[in-house]
């Protein structure tokens, strides 16, 4: 029998091993779900429905759900949090907790400003959510400048830290569009782009490595300008060469390709 569940913690660490030592492949975020695949005596290895990511939780962090409710989870629009973090409580309970940007809000209502989790409501303060009818590139652009110097974080999906790839997979679910996890899958999706010219707010840069393998990928902010998560989130100079870092005066990443996710 398949087993679900959902998180109702600001941050949840997943580890590509089932250990504490194991490395922090990704973080799931408030109200995002996933489906239990394996479970031990300490770890859950879970698949994660935004992105069908695998890897191990701590069992105390599982918090389980029906399969009548995660399929509800599946067929609703998503609503995303746009603050840089928002206060949370929990219904009848005077404690709060702080979430980030990025984080699902299930079954939310727009009136009360209240959603649920399972069995729990909470109420939410802070900005109105995303708004679909808004321009999708204005709305990654002006989120993604909410991140500046956010420090890299391997794994990271939050402000607290994030890595290149989480910049861009959590700035497309906040403008309500879906991306992998890492940044080799995503240099799969869209339209190529032949000039960095062409290329507009919102569109995607990649980079690889020695090898020819795509290992960073970063937001086009504006003309030859671009912002990605590179020891920070900064804003640094891009052309067909590759990113020029305004601090050091060098190239640091050289370009690979350049691909459009937005229909405009």
């Amino acid at each position: 029998m398949m087993r679900y569940g959902i998180s109702n913690l600001s941050i949840v660490p997943v580890r590509s091993e089932p250990r504490e030592k194991g490395e922090m492949c990704t973080q799931i975020l408030f109200g995002e779900h996933y489906t239990i695949l394996e479970e031990q005596e300490k770890w859950c290895r879970v698949k994660l429905a935004l992105d069908n990511y695998e890897g191990w939780i701590d069992r105390i962090m599982v918090n389980e759900v029906d399969e009548f409710y995660f399929t509800q989870l599946e067929e609703r629009s998503r609503v995303v949090t746009t603050d840089v973090f928002n206060i949370v409580q929990v219904k009848g309970d005077y404690a709060n907790f702080l979430i980030v940007a990025g984080s699902s809000l299930p079954c939310f209502d727009t009136l009360t400003r209240t959603f649920s989790i399972g069995n729990v409501d909470y109420s939410i303060q802070g900005n109105s959510p995303f708004e679909p009818s808004r321009n999708v590139r204005e709305v990654i652009i002006e989120n993604a400048l909410k991140y500046f110097n956010s420090p890299y974080l391997w794994g990271g999906r939050s402000p607290f830290g994030i890595d290149c790839s989480g910049f861009t997979q959590v700035l497309y679910k906040i403008a309500g569009l879906s991306l992998p996890r890492e940044a080799a899958q995503q240099s799969l999706l869209g339209e190529n782009l032949s000039f960095v010219e062409e290329a507009l707010p919102g569109d995607l840069a990649f980079f690889d490595n020695e090898d020819g393998s795509i290992f960073h990928v970063g937001i086009i902010w504006e003309k030859n300008k671009i912002i990605h998560s590179s020891g920070k989130v900064r804003i640094d100079n891009v052309d067909h060469f590759g990113i020029f870092n305004i601090d050091t005066g060098r190239y640091t990443h050289q370009m690979r390709l350049m691909r459009r996710l937005i229909a405009d």
